[in-house]
């Protein structure tokens, strides 16, 4: 049987009480693969989030600035930048993470609730096929990838609420072959879980996993299990949820976030995470930020 200590590092549970928390580890960074698609034909023509509006108008040159500026920070961090063609009539493609969930080289490709996005699940279905990935299924359910799905190095973390059907969850553990903790999400603000949630570190032989996430956006028991999960969270404010601080990205050490994200970097650093600041302004206008453009590839 597992010892209690090693259940902790993979499930993230709580120390029982009278023992000892964990010290603080060093936050060491890990390489990262990434997958991102250029705003080349960005636009804001429908509404399918809170945060979209056709009346506010949007630049393709800003976005593609803001974006540009977002991959060359990840290759300045010493990560792998893969990047997908644009295609026209799809301006919601560079948001490249709700296309995919990637698990030690296994791919589950997407199913969109919006008719707007749902040609975007080929393009990336082939990309995929292209770049030698063979195990590559389809979803039959509403699945929104890496929008709803958050890898903790152990247990993958999925949301539901307002994309992801539930059901997705059980397809998601069977292909992926991990397992699967479903969180409900209930504010329309947060519609995919990485709008109220993300991994500050994975999971190892000797860690458990780290999150940052804001309470309010999650049903009561999905609350409890964040608590019982991740005692040492870091708990975000509105303030760091409506400018999608949440929608931030960590390779363990270094933290990408919004320019306005001031209060959880100042919560970050305290922990030993380096932030670094990014303007995704332009984006956000359709309800997106760093980590809405970034699908993560795990070989």
């Amino acid at each position: 049987m597992r010892s209690e200590q090693r259940l902790i590092a993979e499930l993230g549970e709580p120390y029982p009480s009278g023992m000892p928390e964990l010290e603080q580890q060093p936050r060491v960074p890990t390489t990262r693969r990434y997958l991102m698609c250029p705003p080349r034909y960005f636009a804001v023509d429908y509404v399918i989030n809170p945060w979209m509006d056709p009346s506010v108008p949007v630049s393709v040159d800003t976005a593609m600035a803001q974006w540009t500026e977002l991959r060359d920070t990840y290759r300045r961090l010493g990560h792998t930048v893969e990047e997908i063609d644009a295609q026209p009539g799809l301006p919601d493609m560079v948001f490249a993470a709700n296309s995919g969930t990637v698990v030690d080289g296994r791919v589950l490709g997407s199913r969109f609730r919006a008719p707007q996005r749902t040609a975007e699940a080929e393009h990336f279905r082939r990309w995929f096929v292209e770049h030698g990935y063979r195990d590559i299924t389809m979803p039959e359910k509403i699945n929104e990838a890496e929008g709803d799905f958050a890898w903790t190095g152990r247990i993958l973390l999925a949301g539901t609420g307002f994309r992801t059907d539930p059901a997705a969850h059980a397809e998601a553990q069977e292909v992926l072959g991990v397992p699967v903790v479903s969180l409900r999400l209930i504010d329309p603000s947060y519609y995919h879980l990485d709008t109220a949630l993300f991994v500050l570190a994975e999971a190892t032989d000797t860690t458990p996993a780290q999150v940052a996430y804001y309470p309010e956006a999650f049903s009561a028991g999905s609350r409890k299990v964040l608590e019982r999960m991740f005692p040492d969270a870091v708990i975000a404010d509105r303030a760091d949820a409506e400018c999608f601080g949440l929608n931030g990205v960590s390779d363990g050490r270094n933290v990408v976030l919004p320019v306005e994200a001031t209060g959880l970097a100042a919560r970050l650093t305290e922990r030993g995470y380096e932030v670094v600041f990014v303007d995704i302004s332009e984006l956000r206008k359709a309800g997106g930020g760093p980590k809405c453009c970034t699908l993560e590839i795990r070989k």
